[in-house]
Parts: structure tokens; C-alpha cells; sequence
């Protein structure tokens, strides 16, 4: 029943972000209700009964097929990664089908061939993680860069509780907010993979319960790709960091991604993540942070 009243939320706040002008249809006027499109026009645009797509909204995705997915995922302009998150929550909640569970996602460490070549990747920083945002492995300069994550967690390293519940976040990420909409984007789109993962379920819970923020953007039922993109950061040791990221879906290890960071060559972020590996060299990230310059402690203490 969730992933039913996941299937209907998802439908009904994708129509309301669209208006007869966007879609191409006439308008002759009229009050309307409720924002964006109405079912009936959704079930035109997507070539269907009005029943039948009434029935689709409400959660009733027996029977629903690939086809019919891509006429609505075209009816509701969805991208390739709401179009993807639509198929997940139409397989689990078809009742006449059966979707295999996934593996439950890892949480402490990678095979070894995998962390020998992450290590090897010493000029760039590289974290990996599962679909529930734990962080599985990292390189030294992996674990440099996301220090203030790793420093004093009590529990295993997770970049939603970091965000959403670390006050240091907020001035760590230059653009707070932003990541805290991709965060949730990104568990969003785990959630419709992975229904039956009860640690993903419980950290859902603990953010709703501890922070109004995470409730409220998880309520948008908004997804999104974590391909690549730019990170601006404010690390503690080198100041301002702006990086790009490219994120990799690891086929040997399933339901894992390596994201890769690198600054553009000659740039004031360039000389500073240097600097950055050149402190790892000579630290231990998580318990002794100190500037590069002057060798004083600056936290961590």
C-alpha cells in the first residue's frame, strides 16, 4: 500500500508542475481547482481512457505495461530519471507482478581490487556509495576532502545525516540548500529501487522525524540522476573548493557509485587540492586537523 500511495503522490506532483500552455493544449478558460493539468487531460496527451489513467493515479498499477508507461512518462514531459523512478514504483505496486529484490545495499566495505584501484587514484579525490548514501570506501584524499563528514560520526558515514542533521554542513556546502534537494532527490529515486530495504526505510524515518526540511522536499517526491555536476565546497584546512564530479555506477559491485572529483587545471581550486594532498600526506583525517601553513590546530581537537 506505501508504494501505491508512492505511485499516486509521484503522478499527482508531476501534473501539477504543468500548465495547458507547455503541453499545447486550448484553453477556454474556466476556474481550476487544483494547479497544473487536469486527469483528463493527462489521459488525452497520454493516449488513454480517463478511467484508465484515474485508476493508474490512485495506485492501481495492475496490469500496466511498458508501453503505457512511456505514454504517460511522455503526457507528463518526464526526464530519463523521473521516467526510470516511474518504472520502479509501477513494477512494485503491479499487483500481478513479483520484482526481484535487490541486494541489500553494503555499508563497510568494497572488494579488494576495487579499493587498491581507488587508492591508486591519488591525484583526485574519490568516495564511493550505496543507494543509501553510506559511505562505503574512499581514498586518502576522498576521505581529506569530506573530513568534516567522517569527524566524530558515531554511526556509520552517511552523507543524508550529514546534510541534514550535521550543523557543519551548512557551511561546508557553499550552496546548502541545493544539495539538501539532491540528497533527497537521490534517496527518492533508491526508494523506488529498493522498497523492501529496511535501513533505507529507517533513515527516511529518522530524517522526517528530525529535521522539517527533509520532510517537507521529501513530500515533492522529486528525483534526479547523480551523474556529474559541480560541488562548491568550504573545506576547513584549504578554504574554497570548486569541483566537478563525475559519478560512475560500479557494475562489479551492485548497487554502488563512485564519484570522482577534480578542480580545472591552473585554478585557484586546483592549487588548493593540491595543498589538500599534500596534507594528507602527513595527517590522519578525522582526528588531527590541522592548517597546512602553519601546523596549528584549527579542529578537531
Amino acid at each position: 500500500m506505501e508504494n501505491q500511495n508512492d505511485l499516486s503522490k509521484f503522478l499527482v506532483t508531476r501534473r501539477a508542475k504543468l500548465d495547458l500552455q507547455r503541453v499545447g493544449l486550448p484553453d477556454y478558460g474556466g476556474r481550476r481547482r487544483v494547479p497544473g493539468l487536469r486527469r483528463e487531460e493527462v489521459a488525452l496527451l497520454a493516449g488513454m481512457s480517463v478511467e484508465y489513467y484515474k485508476r493508474l493515479e490512485r495506485g492501481n498499477a495492475k496490469g500496466v505495461s511498458e508501453s503505457v508507461i512511456d505514454g504517460v512518462s511522455r503526457a507528463l514531459q518526464l526526464d530519463e530519471a523521473e521516467h526510470k523512478h516511474l518504472y520502479e514504483l509501477v513494477k512494485t505496486a503491479n499487483a500481478g507482478a513479483h520484482p526481484q529484490r535487490r541486494r541489500p545495499a553494503r555499508n563497510s566495505q568494497v572488494n579488494p581490487a576495487l579499493q587498491q584501484t581507488i587508492d591508486a587514484m591519488s591525484t583526485v579525490p574519490v568516495f564511493v556509495q550505496n543507494g543509501r548514501l553510506d559511505a562505503v570506501a574512499t581514498n586518502q584524499l576522498g576521505r581529506a576532502l569530506f573530513s568534516e563528514m567522517f569527524e566524530d560520526s558515531p554511526k556509520s558515514v552517511n552523507a543524508a545525516r550529514f546534510v541534514f542533521l550535521d550543523g557543519r554542513a551548512q557551511s561546508f556546502y557553499q550552496d546548502w540548500e541545493a544539495n539538501c534537494r539532491q540528497i533527497v532527490a537521490l534517496l527518492r529515486v533508491e526508494a523506488g529501487r529498493s522498497p523492501y530495504d529496511r535501513q533505507l526505510s529507517d533513515l527516511i524515518g529518522e530524517l522526517s522525524t528530525r529535521s522539517d526540511l527533509f520532510r517537507k522536499l521529501w513530500g515533492a517526491h522529486d528525483v534526479r540522476e547523480h551523474r556529474t555536476g559541480l560541488k562548491s565546497l568550504h573545506h576547513p584546512v584549504v578554504g574554497d573548493l570548486d569541483l566537478t564530479y563525475l559519478g560512475l555506477d560500479l557494475i562489479a559491485d551492485h548497487n554502488l557509485q563512485m564519484l570522482v572529483f577534480s578542480a580545472e587545471a591552473g585554478s585557484p581550486s586546483d592549487d588548493r587540492l593540491q595543498l589538500l594532498a599534500n596534507w594528507t600526506k602527513t595527517h590522519i583525517i578525522g582526528l588531527d586537523i590541522k592548517d597546512p601553513k602553519t601546523s596549528e590546530h584549527i579542529s578537531g581537537d
